[in-house]
């Protein structure tokens, strides 16, 4: 025979002080794992909208990143003309070369600057971005110094608003646009015009990559292996929505530390969920004598004890999932290699799912033992208590 629910809810708030603060205490612990989760969504989703499925990323062989690359002007020359490469309309191979390096910028959170990524890119590589528009101003000139930038970067650095003038290698650049990439990574990116930024930092030959447009999605994996298999070459291709996902590594020592303390606060909760319902056990033995000479058998009241554990771990979970949700689309300045992007906060349904079932798995530890011992008590002894 079974014990009703309504006997472990009406239990639950009638010590509302008890479970109020051990659901807190549970709930805090959720919101930090919660928190650290949003923040990965976000980035995955920052870097899986830059990349484009027809795109392919080149770089010096074995380079982990654009500004670990030197990829030459004439490799750039050896590869444009490559079978599978789209064509725009002028016949013209859609190949952007390009130039990364970091801009030191001050902003309110960062007196001391931030590194942002500036790029230098040939007017095709404009084109061989999605969903990307101007948003103020306009697109940047060749031969000029000028840039365009991110809407994030403008938000986030007063000295890169727009008409703003940014020192800059030999010279200053005037911000004269900026655009706008969705929710990619591109927002935290300054735009301008390559040949220009290369003769200021006198990089003209040694350059970071080269984004290709292939022609379909059926040319891309042979076009990927006959860079890679050109020993003149000696350079590394991968998609663009491939290298962009690799840069999520960069967020693990992030996870690593959010899941670590979360642990730690899980054990102490668990602890706080047992002294609860040991409590609840030592108050009510009356009551399990009772319910033991009503027929109730052990097993029922192990099992009526641990499930009141479990709905203290759902209130927890709740309250957890509550706390985080504000922060929803909240964006922060996240590092990425050695530059920073700026990421929204991804609270998202299978996010709040796994807060929800940290929560029932902490409180549920900690019921385990005190609904054990529930069971185990014998009929008189415990109507002898009180």
């Amino acid at each position: 025979m079974r014990i009703p629910l309504s006997y472990n809810l009406r239990n639950l708030r009638k010590r509302k002080v008890g479970t109020l603060m051990t659901a807190l205490g549970i709930a805090l612990t959720v919101s930090i794992l919660v928190t650290v989760l949003a923040l990965l969504a976000g980035m995955r989703s920052a870097f899986r909208s830059t990349g484009s499925p027809l795109n392919i990323l080149v770089t010096r062989q074995s380079a982990a990143s654009e500004l670990a690359s030197n990829f030459t002007r004439a490799q750039y020359q050896d590869l444009k003309f490559k079978p599978g490469i789209a064509h725009n309309a002028a016949g013209e191979p859609e190949v952007s070369l390009e130039l990364v390096t970091l801009l030191n910028l001050q902003s309110r959170s960062a007196p001391l600057g931030a590194n942002v990524t500036m790029r230098g890119l040939m007017p095709v590589g404009i084109g061989l971005r999605d969903h990307l528009r101007i948003a103020q101003g306009r697109w940047f000139s060749t031969g000029q110094r000028e840039l365009v930038v991110g809407k994030s970067v403008a938000d986030r650095y007063p000295a890169a608003a727009l008409g703003q003038t940014i020192p800059f290698g030999t010279s200053s650049w005037t911000v004269v646009g900026v655009m706008d990439g969705g929710d990619s990574a591109i927002n935290s990116e300054i735009w301008t015009d390559l040949n220009q930024l290369s003769a200021d930092i006198n990089r003209s030959e040694i350059l970071s990559s080269a984004l290709i447009r292939a022609q379909d999605t059926s040319m891309i994996s042979s076009l990927i292996t006959d860079l890679q298999n050109d020993q003149r070459l000696k350079v590394s291709a991968r998609t663009e929505r491939d290298y962009y996902d690799s840069q999520t590594s960069s967020a693990a020592p992030v996870l690593f530390m959010g899941i670590f303390i979360s642990i730690i606060m899980a054990v102490g909760s668990s602890f706080a969920a047992m002294n609860t319902m040991y409590s609840a056990v030592a108050r009510r033995a009356k009551e399990i004598g009772t319910l033991r000479v009503l027929g109730f058998s052990g097993r029922s009241i192990l099992t009526s004890f641990f499930i009141e554990a479990l709905l203290l771990g759902v209130l927890a979970g709740l309250i957890g999932c509550l706390l985080v949700l504000p922060m929803n689309g909240v964006s922060t300045d996240v590092g990425s290699g050695m530059s920073s992007i700026a990421v929204g906060f991804r609270v998202t349904p299978l996010i709040m799912f796994v807060g929800m079932l940290f929560a029932i798995v902490v409180a549920g530890i900690g019921g385990l033992l005190p609904a054990g011992a529930a069971a185990r008590k014998e009929i008189i002894a415990a109507l002898r208590e009180m």
